[in-house]
């Protein structure tokens, strides 16, 4: 059985992750979550008596915590999701993304490079730290091409640039002192357990509520749709055959433009749950300012992922939003708990 440490395993695409690794089997996991405001042990109930999962509060940050972590629990590899994620978040207090994606993701691998070069050779070989990272590293596409793993970086707002430095970070780890790493970008993910201010579950939870649909400028950004456990799938690969010190482009090979988006969750919702009074949700629909810096396309080009590692994305974008909102609206329980007061689907960084 082997052992990871997870960082950020109780947010949404580790939480993901963690669930349908220890459903999988062989894998003992050791979760490690700040449970800021995105980080929710809700998403983990189903892992309470599960003696393979081992939950501890803290901050990729915190040194002592680290290092007592990986001399504890030895494992063979380390998955960092831990991260500030939200661009509008971003830009109101990009300092904070700073301190976690940047100068958190430097402690997490300097102590990993500590915990690798003590460790006996046959281990060392088969150690791996596997960082997830964003698309929007590269910055915005024009109306044709995708990005692949040599488009050069060009992060456009604060949260994207800490992304970028903490993968500039993870790169020179591995060429400077050898520590095998692995580097994933994704794009836009979506699915079960994501926290109510990404586009998706917003317009899923206005929606039931009747409310105004805000759409971003013209609607017409256009964005890679990528499945949360299509993702889990990849990074999963990664970390079994990846090659280290590459990095793989994970999409879900679903472009779709914002507004296609909203109004094809607001079709599913008028199918399975009408509005009392009749109307269509599509009349909610408003267009407001578009935010700063909003990058007009991303689309990945995840074929080398596919040729070298036999992954590819199992989900359409038709199957996998309709499994969310059936998500969505089995788990208003969850949803309820989630939006505790720190986040009342506001818009923010206007």
């Amino acid at each position: 059985m082997k052992t990871l440490l997870v960082t950020g395993g109780a947010g949404f695409i580790g939480g993901n992750f963690v669930l349908d690794l220890l459903a999988q089997g062989g894998f003992r996991v050791v979760n490690l979550d700040k449970l800021t405001y995105a980080g929710n042990l809700d998403t983990l109930a189903p892992l309470k008596a599960n003696p393979d999962h081992v939950f501890v509060q803290g901050d990729i940050g915190d040194r002592a915590l680290i290092e007592r972590l990986l001399a504890e629990h030895r494992p063979d590899a380390v998955v960092n999701f831990a991260a500030e994620s939200h661009v509008d978040r971003s830009i109101d207090g990009p300092a904070e993304f700073v301190q976690t994606n940047v100068v958190g993701t430097l402690n997490l691998l300097e102590r990993a490079l500590g915990y690798w070069r003590g460790l006996p050779l046959e281990r060392q070989d088969g150690f791996r730290f596997l960082h997830v990272s964003t698309d929007e590293v590269y910055g915005s596409l024009g109306p044709v091409g995708k990005f692949t793993e040599e488009t050069a970086y060009a992060p456009n707002s604060p949260y994207s640039a800490s992304k970028a430095a903490s993968d500039h970070l993870v790169r020179a780890f591995h060429h400077t002192y050898g520590l095998p790493t692995l580097t994933t970008n994704c794009s836009n993910n979506y699915g079960p357990y994501q926290f109510p201010e990404k586009l998706i579950p917003l317009m899923i939870q206005k929606a039931l509520a009747g409310e105004a649909l805000p759409v971003y400028g013209d609607g017409r950004n256009v964005r890679d749709w990528l499945f949360v456990r299509d993702h889990c799938r990849a990074i999963r690969r990664v970390l079994e055959a990846g090659r280290t010190g590459e990095v793989y482009n994970v999409g879900g090979d679903s472009e779709r433009e914002n507004i296609h988006v909203v109004k094809t969750i607001c079709a599913l919702l008028d199918q399975r749950r009408p509005l009392a009074d009749g109307r269509r949700r599509d009349s909610l629909i408003t267009y407001v300012k578009d935010r700063p810096g909003h990058d007009r396309r991303y689309a990945i080009d995840s074929g080398k992922l596919q040729r070298e590692l036999g992954w590819a994305p199992q989900e359409t974008f038709e199957s996998g939003i309709a499994r969310t909102v059936d998500w969505y609206l089995d788990n208003q329980a969850w949803c309820g708990r989630v939006l505790d007061g720190s986040y009342r689907m506001e818009r923010l960084g206007a």
